[in-house]
């Protein structure tokens, strides 16, 4: 009814009738349309304004509710007065005002009636006492040098505004510090801040109790069925008798949650003081399904259509070895790898044997690949490396080229740091990538060579919505000549990840009709994203590259375009296109998989 009046007061027939059928059309697509219903609905004036410092606005705004009907005689104003100064004084009390005048003003009788808020003086913190018992708190230098780096590292320091977040805040890093080692039965055991709204400070105490210092105890390990415990105490950073310490319990559990062979991991202890000397450590295990065939379909610009079976044994033989093989068939490529994997050490490091049957055609060339290999790998922290021996062996057919077999055995080492913070979906941080390998004709090689790579990828956040991506990449392989030396470790570039608005690999040496990989690469990625939804975004970019046989003989390649960005559930999908300034054709890039 009231909208209905509105319009017919303000329009004439005619007019209603136009502007009734699009808000008929709002109402009936319900609440997803509210920001357009709000252009057809003239909204209510608020029965009062608050005037008060911008500092506070968006506290008050958020937690105190003006009256629901307008303030028109005296007992209505006296019962809003006695809400607002009580929830109000209660609200700015949580930042440091204690103080506050709070009165309510009538400019005239066409306008809304004010609130006007006065916050008056902050409260500073004029004194922190911070007193500690139990077992830290004995009179021994050690001692006595940690209590007073905990008083130094105190959040809410002398001088500052007394707020209560910041007040439990710094209670709770408090507490945290000194459980963290040695004393994980550590409880403030007394917090009292004391204030004085006419000298407008605080004095802080807080009394902390550390308990006993504790020791690890043995492990107590359930839920193994299937594997030996000494699996589970191979990987603990600790042994019995050692001093608690919490980071070596949450790397211990990270490192059983990271094992294929379990599902869960949890570890803890019980913070009781008849058990400090040696407390036991509980490890609670949940255990995967130790055999698993999957499979996975996708698409990718670069080379084709995709469908794979995978099988994994995450108990081979019953020793707790992982055997993972992959059978991929692509329209240019197609693969069959098994590996076999032992179990990570203390150390994060574990020795993996493998072998590879390979074909692809790509850019008018056929290869056709056996390698077999072993290596060490490594996790520490953002550090991975990778040192292998491998031995290949390699048919290439280039159209109208030079028809050759090659093999080699190469000692490969790979190194690369990752610092950023989404593993998944990256906005800030840092990839490198380093990695270099040869091979010598006195052993096994049809050609003396030395490969080396290096590639950096950077994220750099702008705003809240903008991220700037950088990419370079550098490959050069020193040797006589690029006959005798496998595709592995030569260099093609073009199509994702490289340089788009070029074919896949399409970027290398002419051998006849076909590309071959040249002794020499190197590309770069400027790129620009917007992200319209938490899950949708755009982006411009442009790539820049080429491979060639010699420094000389590059001419490189420039592509641009733009694309779409969706961070999927399994993770991030990008769709451009780009034009490549070589022969000025628009190609799609893109690369999708699902799994089954």
């Amino acid at each position: 009814m009231f909208v209905a009046e509105y319009l017919s007061r303000s329009y004439s027939t005619r007019t209603f009738s136009s502007a009734l059928i699009p808000m008929l059309i709002l109402f009936m697509l319900g609440p997803g349309t509210a920001e357009a219903q709000k252009f057809w609905v003239k909204e209510t004036p608020p029965s009062v304004t608050i005037d008060a410092p911008e500092s506070l606005r968006g506290l008050l705004k958020t937690h105190f509710q003006p009256p629901a009907t307008p303030v028109v005689d005296e007992p209505t104003r006296a019962a809003f007065m006695r809400r607002a100064h009580r929830e109000i004084s209660e609200l700015l009390a949580t930042e440091g005002y204690f103080t506050p005048a709070i009165t309510l003003h009538f400019p005239s009788p066409d306008r809304p009636p004010v609130l006007e808020v006065k916050p008056g003086p902050r409260t500073l913190v004029a004194e922190v006492s911070i007193i500690f018992k139990g077992d830290l708190a004995i009179d021994e230098p050690v001692r006595k040098a940690r209590i007073e780096k905990l008083r130094a590292a105190w959040s809410l320091g002398l001088g500052q505004p007394f707020r209560s977040p910041a007040w439990e805040e710094a209670k709770a890093i408090l507490l945290s510090s000194v459980a963290g080692d040695d004393y994980p039965a550590a409880a403030i055991e007394e917090s009292k801040a004391e204030v004085d709204p006419a000298a407008s400070n605080a004095h802080l105490l807080v009394t902390v109790d550390s308990g006993p210092a504790f020791r690890y105890g043995n492990l107590a390990i359930k839920g193994l069925n299937r594997y030996d415990q000494s699996l589970i105490s191979d990987l603990a950073p600790f042994k019995s008798g050692d001093p608690y310490r919490r980071d070596q319990l949450l790397a211990f559990q990270t490192k059983l949650q990271n094992l294929p062979q379990f599902s869960s991991a949890a570890v803890h202890i019980e913070p009781g003081a008849e058990t400090h000397q040696a407390a036991p450590v509980q490890v609670i295990l949940s255990e995967a399904q130790s055999q698993r065939v999957s499979a996975g379909a996708g698409y990718s610009s670069n080379t084709g259509a995709r469908g794979e079976i995978n099988y994994t044994n995450n108990d081979l033989l019953d020793r707790a070895l992982r055997l993972n093989s992959v059978l991929r068939l692509e329209q240019k490529r197609q693969t069959f790898s098994t590996t076999l994997d032992s179990i990570p050490n203390q150390a994060g490091r574990w020795f993996s044997l493998g072998g590879s049957l390979d074909r692809t055609f790509i850019q008018e060339l056929e290869t056709m690949r056996e390698k077999v290999g072993v290596s060490r790998n490594q996790i520490l922290g953002n550090m991975e490396t990778r040192l292998a021996v491998n031995w290949q062996r390699e048919d290439r057919n280039p159209k109208g080229g030079l028809h050759q077999v090659n093999q080699t055995l190469v000692l490969d080492g790979q190194l690369r740091h990752r610092s950023v913070d989404n593993p998944v979906f990256p906005r800030d941080g840092s990839v490198t990538e380093l990695r270099i390998g040869g091979g010598s004709k006195q052993v096994l090689s049809d050609q003396d060579f030395l490969r080396t790579y290096v590639r950096h990828q950077f994220w750099y956040p702008i705003g809240e919505r903008h991220v700037l991506f950088l990419r370079g990449e550098l490959g050069y392989t020193f040797a006589p000549s690029r006959f005798g030396i496998p595709q592995e470790y030569l260099f093609r570039a073009g199509g994702i990840q490289s340089v788009r608005g070029f074919a896949f690999q399409s970027l290398g040496v002419h051998e006849g009709q076909a590309v071959v990989g040249g002794r020499v690469m190197t590309t770069a990625t400027i790129e620009y994203n917007h992200w319209i939804t938490p899950s949708w975004g755009a982006a411009v970019f442009t790539d820049v590259g080429d491979a060639a046989d010699s420094v000389r003989s590059l001419n490189l390649a420039v592509g641009y375009g733009g694309g779409i960005r969706w961070r999927s559930p399994v993770g991030p999908l990008a769709l451009d296109l780009a034009r490549g300034n070589g022969d000025g054709k628009l190609r799609l890039h893109f690369s999708i998989a699902v799994a089954f």
